[in-house]
């Protein structure tokens, strides 16, 4: 308590002094080329006088623009205020821009960003970002490939807001753009650093200019990382989200004369890690929120009373699970993990890209080329307990691989005695996605799966875990006797037979399902900027974007579970009716796709959207801008890569046809905006300020959802008509007292009344000041509101939510905080003999939100400040530095994302629990962000 109220003392006082990031000294003539004129690339440089008079100069409208004359919500950070801030992926640039927020969950691979509380969350590679990512003007696909090292990067850009006409499709929330330092002309050059901190973390990272002739200079950067983890896995006796990296970047820059410039980059990335452990969410957390008053016995409660308690916690307990590691005080980063069990995998990412800048008479033409490969092939144990339940192996069958071509065209220029500002441009992207899944039952699940069915069911007297069945002797005699199935002995064997089925299918599962999905996507664009008057621009932009995906699937199988118990117990559901039911989907439960051994699906969508923008803008004053935007973005629809579409019902269990009949199901449809935005921007010598105040409708939002057993992807969207609970399932069993008969009856919007289903509106501050020539200060501030609307349906007209979403209607959306704000502030004073030093220091302050797609309230998150430092010593010109910094300075505790524990969705014949409706019968699992870290580093340039 002591230390989260020092960090909140100490944001505060930074915050009284702040300012935004002032970019790096370069005369806006030296802007370079491919950041001038990159679909929605954003670069920023900064011309300083000798009283520290900074001047940003931006080209997110594809022009070099000064920041204070461009009409858009932008952050700006410079390479000075990256190297101060330590940040060497884009998840670090949460400390910089408020409305910003990255993070990654069970893989890197897929890492997610939110601005203005909006983003695509969880691990489900058929979901593009809806912040688009660009490095070196190259979109990337999935907003993860980021969260590596970048090598030595001259500026980033995060613009805020949908950017569909310049930033192309899935740009619905915004977009981040990076620009890598670029070949230079001006000398040979080159610089160094090498880096030591706790976790014996190393990072070595080097650049060399070199001007080859007058007209061909090339540059290399490369960076080697290595650093333990910060989980730790003692029953492997191995640590998890360790760093094991190295990235290499190679430039040529050739120019022939004063019009023609052509940039070709070539990169290489290899990680070899093990990521991503998580930790189960401290039980006494849910205390506030459920009334449930002692942490341990909450997990105990009620296993005497069987299916009224957590009986999944019982039967994890006596499988091997220690409960001092489900009930950890706090967040403990020791992990449970299955014996023999890794999170380790291999990641290869490399591309090559060339940017031509031809100057034709006063047009100018810019043409970018890209082809990126990105293969990750990563373990896990799923089920994330010490218990061998479901795993995940690492073998070349639990893959991701994408493979891209993007080709982009522009022409810009001017006419009418440059009164029109004109744009026209035209883009084309083919990308072959092929996922690869080996998702397996562990050792221990045929066991785990008979004692759940008996420990929490009218069985539970007779649980015995080590017993034949999970039963009692005495048990299975009443089984046998027929006591247990109304008095039928015939059946009672049945039930034996079954329940001995389920404790032989271990290490049985999907062994190679394969996903292919062919993207291909073309857009036509125009982005206008007309002079009305000397103080007054229009801006009108628009794109035309078409859309063609095709995918097909294959699944293979070894668990032959599914059928026997079909065989079993299909005659006698009449008698049996939920228990057989419930007996069959223990047999399949998240590896659903066992029925489907060898058989293969496919489909296709096409879709076309139009984007576009309209600014109005006026300066009254030189000074100041005022105006008014509306904006139309467009994420792409797509195929959820997950099983969850595909459950069969029994009696299609080995109908193939019946799979492709369901195909349909995997398909979601497109995400639209309509954003509208006022602003200002004032900026006079070593003051500016700049205020946004906006408003977002998104229609067919798109939502990833992990329900305990399958990722859910469903469209929402709106009704302003009240449908009195019918637009949602409150519970699948039609016995809970939380269950609404209505649904899925009544649960659609009258003819004309659906609209949009997620609302974000708020306000955006960032100020900076320059006080003296070695002191510069910054704020930034996002107050914003998002929210889903009181009645929610899905797709189109709307088909009820999914029950596992049934908290979301009049609700603030999961990782969004009402108020997050951001100050950094930086002294470099002389110290005499050409000598300076370092001070620095930023920090982020966020309100409470909730982690969880679902909005369960168990997945809280409190409000934290994270503080980072910096101090040093720098010799004349910068030639050598020598750092002190650390990074979480008070070592806040706090989760990036939570979720329900595989298989912990609920029972299949009690009612689906949470603290609104008690019972506790769940437990809930969460991937924290890195603890306090510290160190030191030399720098040498030449």
């Amino acid at each position: 308590m002591t230390m989260r109220l020092t960090a909140y003392l100490l944001s505060a006082a930074t915050i009284a002094i702040a300012t935004p990031a002032v970019a790096q000294n370069t005369s806006p003539d030296q802007a370079t080329p491919a950041a001038q004129t990159t679909s929605a690339t954003a670069a920023a440089s900064v011309t300083q006088d000798d009283q520290n008079q900074a001047d940003i100069v931006v080209t997110a409208q594809g022009r070099a623009q000064a920041l204070a004359d461009v009409p858009v919500a932008i952050s700006a950070v410079s390479a000075e205020t990256l190297q101060n801030s330590g940040a060497n992926d884009i998840r670090q640039l949460n400390q910089l821009a408020p409305s910003l927020l990255v993070s990654s969950t069970g893989s890197e691979a897929n890492g997610s960003a939110r601005i203005r509380g909006i983003g695509t969350v969880g691990d489900n590679p058929g979901l593009e970002s809806s912040v688009a990512v660009f490095i070196d003007g190259v979109y990337r696909s999935r907003s993860g490939i980021g969260l590596t090292e970048l090598g030595e990067i001259d500026r980033v850009e995060v613009l805020r807001g949908p950017q569909g006409t310049l930033g192309g499709r899935n740009s619905s929330a915004g977009l981040i753009s990076i620009i890598s330092k670029g070949p230079s002309f001006e000398g040979f050059s080159g610089g160094a650093e090498a880096t030591y901190g706790n976790y014996n973390f190393y990072r070595v990272a080097g650049n060399l200019n070199l001007p080859l002739t007058e007209t061909i200079a090339a540059r290399v950067d490369g960076v080697y990382v290595k650093r333990d983890g910060f989980y730790r896995d003692y029953t492997n006796n191995t640590d998890v989200n360790d760093r094991d990296r190295y990235f290499v970047r190679g430039q040529l820059l050739f120019e022939p004369s004063s019009n023609v410039r052509f940039r070709l980059i070539g990169d290489y990335t290899h990680r070899d890690e093990k990521c991503c452990a998580a930790t189960y969410v401290d039980r006494s957390v849910n205390q506030a929120v459920g009334n449930l008053n002692d942490p341990v016995a909450s997990v105990n409660a009620g296993l005497a009373a069987g299916g009224a308690g957590n009986n999944i916690v019982n039967v994890i307990r006596d499988l091997g699970q220690p409960l001092n590691l489900v009930n950890q005080p706090g967040y403990s980063r020791d992990v449970s993990v299955s014996p023999g069990r890794s999170f380790a995998g291999k990641t290869k990412d490399w591309g090559v890209s060339g940017q031509l800048d031809w100057n034709i008479g006063s047009t100018k033409l810019t043409s970018i080329t890209a082809y990126r490969d990105y293969d990750s092939d990563q373990g896990s144990d799923t089920d994330y307990s010490r218990v061998d339940i479901l795993y995940r192996a690492a073998n070349g069958n639990s893959a991701r691989r994408f493979r891209t071509f993007t080709q982009e065209l522009r022409l810009n220029g001017s006419l009418f005695n440059d009164k029109l500002d004109w744009l026209v441009g035209g883009f084309f992207a083919n990308e072959d996605l092929r996922v690869l899944d080996n998702l397996r039952f562990g050792s221990q699940y045929g066991r785990f799966a008979t004692c759940r069915a008996v420990s929490g069911g009218g069985l539970a007297a007779f649980y015995a875990p080590t017993g034949a069945g999970c039963l009692s002797a005495t048990g299975r005699a009443v089984v046998a006797s027929g006591a247990a199935t109304g008095g039928s002995a015939a059946l009672g064997g049945v039930l034996l037979r079954a329940f001995d089925t389920l404790d032989a299918i271990n290490d049985k599962g999907s062994t190679r399902d394969v996903y292919n999905q062919n993207s291909r996507n073309y857009a036509v664009f125009t982005h206008n900027i007309f002079h009305v008057t000397n103080t007054v621009d229009l801006t009108l932009g628009a794109r035309y974007t078409n859309e063609r995906k095709k995918f097909d699937a294959t699944f293979t199988n070894d668990n032959v579970g599914c059928q026997t118990q079909q065989a079993l117990l299909t005659p006698f559901l009449a008698t049996l009716g939920a228990t057989a039911t419930g007996l069959i989907g223990l047999a399949c439960q998240g590896n659903s796709t066992a029925e489907l051994n060898g058989v293969s699906i496919n489909s296709s969508r096409k879709e076309d959207q139009v984007t576009g923008t309209a600014i109005l803008s006026w300066k009254p004053i030189d000074n100041l801008l005022l105006y008014g935007s509306y904006s139309r973005g467009y994420k792409a629809g797509g195929f959820n890569l997950d099983r969850s579409a595909l459950k069969l019902p029994i009696a299609s269990f080995a109908a193939s046809g019946g799979a492709q009949a369901l195909v349909g199901n995997l398909q979601f449809a497109p995400e639209t905006v309509n954003s509208f935005e006022i602003g200002a921007k004032y900026g006079t010598g070593p003051f500016s300020l700049s205020i946004a105040a906006f408003r977002q409708d998104f229609k067919n939002f798109q939502l990833n959802t992990f329900d305990g057993s399958v990722f859910i992807v469903q469209n929402i969207n709106g009704c302003s008509s009240n449908l009195n609970g019918g637009d949602r399932d409150q519970n699948k069993f039609t016995g809970a007292s939380n269950y609404n008969a209505a649904a899925g009856t009544t649960g659609a919007c009258p003819s004309g009344d659906v609209g949009y289903g997620v609302r974000a509106q708020g306000v955006e501050l960032e100020a900076s000041l320059v006080p003296a020539r070695d002191v510069r200060v910054s704020l930034g501030a996002t107050f914003t509101d998002t929210g889903y609307r009181d009645n929610l349906v899905g797709t189109g007209a709307g088909a009820p939510l999914n029950q596992s979403l049934r908290k979301l209607p009049g609700q603030r959306l999961s990782n969004s905080a009402d108020i997050v704000t951001t100050a950094s502030a930086s002294w470099t004073p002389q110290i005499g003999g050409g000598y300076s030093a370092l001070f620095y220091a930023d920090t982020r302050m966020t309100s409470d939100y909730n982690t969880g797609s679902d909005l369960f309230p168990q997945k809280q998150q409190d409000g934290y400040a994270i503080v980072n430092a910096r101090i040093g010593l720098r010799t004349p010109d910068e030639k050598f530095s020598l750092e002190f910094w650390g990074q979480n300075l008070f070592n806040v505790d706090y989760a990036q994302v939570a979720f329900n524990s595989p298989f912990q969705e609920g029972g299949v014949s009690s009612a689906f629990q949470d603290p609104q409706y008690p019972g506790g019968r769940q437990l809930f699992s969460q991937f924290l962000a890195e603890p306090r870290t510290y160190g030191a580093t030399i720098r040498a340039r030449f």
